[in-house]
């Protein structure tokens, strides 16, 4: 069990976005962002939580204050994020709105016993529960809350936890990589400074960009007011719909790297044995590949008999719209696809090539049958979950680079998704040690762990 008193709690700050002539907000002071039906599918998913470990041996006192002081920049140009998503009575679908004085919550915290930094950050397994009191808790209709936890002389975590309805992996990453860089390069100039993003990180905010001419914001709106009784305006995430795992006492978490090497001996194994083969191309990306890959180990290791097993997989549709939108807009703008395969042909010799194939009809259903092709059911049906033994998912994308995410002390040394123990998914990131890598996190129980860990090195 994780120690009920590993963290104590020394402040919490409300950070407002520091206010300068470039201030984002229109003259009024206030500033209000509708949910697109990207955005809705997400309303009442469980939150999105994840932690980044830095290394710090001298672990200064300043830590603190230039990430408070960076952070306050930082919300100029992602002012949404300080507000507060509400449903209001008069309103169609929910609103993302902000008003002068609305803040982020970011909590400043340290660990009972800081030598655990290299525990929690190191390769070995550790029990989920350890690193839940390193995210704070998502207050009601805030878009996001942050915590500092310090580990004196030796390093300090960043933990985050956020509503999916508001943003989606892309627009969170380009948010903590701003906050990233303002703190490196601006936070010591001090609060008067001017700061400025580069184009690829500065937010598009334009929701007209998105077209809806089916009416899918009204459709799925509709849907959640009838969910449990009539007129439920809630915007509060849940922990208790059908694709939630309830977590085990004894689940632990590992994490795995496949290295360029092994990459591209699974890709060569795929071509060697499709050669001879009549079928289409495979989808021999490193994503496919490695989606492929820890959905056979996965059906393995926790000896899954039977019937069929379901793979979720996310894609970015930013430049997949048409007309597509900018590649920096704000929110959610992803659409989900799903892998099925008979469990008997991944647990067989090929089991590999049944998983690729399954992956690449998947991907290629995109733009065969539309982007939005059955778009209709993402919020009322997007998994019948009763037609599979089990369903995978994956969080996360090695394009992100979250390696790459540094605040002035250096990359991290570990980050994690912690929520992918509450969805059941995979994470995937991209190793800063090998420029092809991927790192897999996962949580299972202990049994099923080792074996996973034990195909995952075998490989094929």
């Amino acid at each position: 069990m994780a120690q009920p008193n590993a963290v104590e709690v020394v402040k919490v700050c409300r950070v407002t976005p520091h206010q300068s002539s470039r201030d984002f907000a229109a003259p009024e002071d206030q500033y209000s962002l509708p949910l697109t039906f990207f955005d809705l599918v997400w309303l009442r998913f469980p939150t999105i939580q994840r932690v980044f470990f830095f290394e710090t041996p001298s672990c200064p006192n300043s830590i603190f204050s230039k990430l408070k002081t960076s952070l306050s920049h930082t919300l100029q140009h992602f002012l949404p994020l300080a507000g507060n998503l509400t449903w209001p009575q008069h309103s169609p679908t929910p609103v993302l709105g902000y008003v002068k004085g609305d803040a982020v919550s970011l909590t400043v915290a340290e660990y009972s016993n800081p030598e655990d930094f290299h525990h929690l950050s190191g390769n070995q397994f550790i029990e989920a529960e350890k690193y839940y009191p390193l995210v704070p808790q998502l207050e009601a209709s805030a878009p996001i809350a942050l915590q500092v936890t310090l580990f004196p002389n030796n390093g300090f975590s960043i933990g985050t936890v956020m509503h999916h309805a508001i943003m989606d992996g892309k627009s969170y990453t380009s948010f903590v990589k701003s906050w990233a860089r303002i703190c490196k390069h601006v936070a010591g100039s001090g609060s008067s400074c001017t700061v400025s993003l580069p184009e690829q990180l500065q937010p598009f905010y334009d929701r007209t960009v998105v077209q809806d001419p089916a009416g899918l914001g009204e459709l799925y709106s509709s849907q959640y007011l009838d969910e449990h009784g009539p007129n439920n305006r809630s915007v509060t995430p849940s922990n208790s719909l059908h694709f939630a795992v309830d977590v085990k006492p004894d689940s632990i978490r590992g994490t795995f790297e496949l290295t360029s090497a092994k990459i591209q001996a699974l890709r060569e194994h795929v071509m060697k044995t499709t050669m001879a083969s009549d079928s289409s191309p495979l989808h021999l990306s490193t994503f496919s590949l490695t989606c492929a890959f820890c959905w056979v180990c996965s059906v393995k290791a926790q000896e899954i008999k039977g019937g069929k097993t379901a793979l979720g997989l996310a894609v970015d549709a930013r430049a997949r719209l048409d007309p597509p939108i900018p590649a920096t807009y704000f929110g959610n703008c992803i659409v989900g696809r799903v892998a099925i395969a008979e469990t008997k042909g991944l647990l067989g010799e090929d089991g590999l090539v049944v998983a690729l194939s399954a992956i690449t009809e998947a991907l290629k259903s995109l733009d065969k049958n539309g982007i939005l092709n059955g778009a209709e059911s993402w919020v009322s049906n997007f998994i019948d979950f009763s037609q599979y033994e089990r369903v995978f998912s994956v969080a996360g994308s090695q394009r992100f680079e979250v390696y790459d995410t540094d605040f002035g002390w250096g990359r991290p040394k570990r980050t994690e998704v912690v929520s992918i123990d509450k969805t059941g998914a995979f994470s995937l990131s991209a190793r800063n040690n090998d420029g092809g890598a991927v790192e897999v996190g996962l949580v299972l129980k202990k049994q099923y762990m080792k074996a996973f860990a034990s195909l995952f090195a075998d490989g094929i």
